[in-house]
């Protein structure tokens, strides 16, 4: 929840800034490390290289998951969509008065739902959505006992209700999506890993006499990374959103 509480350009900012600092302490070591023996130099080189290596690939590993992350909740937007595009045309085969009730009720709860695509997984906006979105869930099963005890035999109200249980159990498996984050010690893990690894390298190139230009430009680069890698994993805070273009787009059919 640490980096999660910060905005996109904290976040960055502070990346950099620890980067940049790693960089500059570990040229420092190594222009210092320089002047006293020469024999420090390939141990230098053997470590950088190797923290170098671990940490492409844990930065590559964690990227990878969190794509897969925003996949899986771009998705679950989609497929809840469907279900409720479905349990509405399926409500339209309801017997009155049952049939506008449930048509006015989905068009609601497809609000509601949309509502918590554009609020903050555990904020109390979000909370008061859920809540809205429970108390309309309430509402549509009560009209399902109606259509139930009107047409007991009748295969519409059993198809309805059969859309209907799949359209709230999406829900809770898109709202359980965005609440699905990768732990706060794992990503100071990543984080204290990469600074070490640049840090590392501007002490082999410090070692060496050479520029640190290259290095900053490596510090850059691996900011970037865990900058994209940290906003893929904020579905409704960061600057890449998962969109609720399926949502609102079955919203605006029902007004069809």
């Amino acid at each position: 929840m640490l980096f999660f509480k910060l905005s996109t350009l904290a976040l960055a900012l502070g990346l950099l800034a620890f980067m940049v600092g790693c960089t500059l302490g570990g040229y420092v070591i190594g222009r210092s490390a320089r002047r006293r023996s020469e024999t420090v130099r390939e141990p230098f080189a053997v470590m950088q290289a190797t923290l170098l290596g671990f940490m492409g690939l844990v930065l590559a590993f964690a990227l990878s998951l969190a794509v897969g992350r925003y996949e899986a909740r771009r998705q679950a937007v989609v497929t809840e969509a469907d279900a409720i595009g479905t349990t509405y045309l399926r409500a339209q085969t309801l017997p009155e008065p049952m049939r506008t009730r449930s048509m006015q009720l989905l068009a609601s709860y497809t609000d509601a739902a949309i509502k918590i695509s554009d609020t903050i997984p555990g904020s109390e906006e979000q909370q008061r959505a859920l809540a809205t979105s429970t108390a309309l869930q309430g509402q549509l099963w009560a009209v399902v006992g109606d259509a139930l005890a009107a047409q007991p035999v009748a295969s519409a109200p059993k198809l309805y209700v059969e859309s209907l249980n799949d359209a709230f159990d999406s829900q809770t498996e898109r709202v359980y999506g965005l609440a699905n984050r990768v732990p706060t010690p794992v990503l100071l893990l990543e984080i204290l890993g990469a600074g070490l690894a640049v840090g590392a390298l501007a002490l082999h190139l410090g070692s060496l006499g050479r520029g640190i230009v290259t290095v900053l430009v490596a510090a850059l680069l691996v900011t970037s990374i865990l900058v994209v890698t940290f906003d893929l994993d904020r579905p409704t805070r960061g600057l890449i959103t998962v969109p609720d273009t399926a949502l609102v787009e079955t919203r605006a059919s029902m007004g069809q």
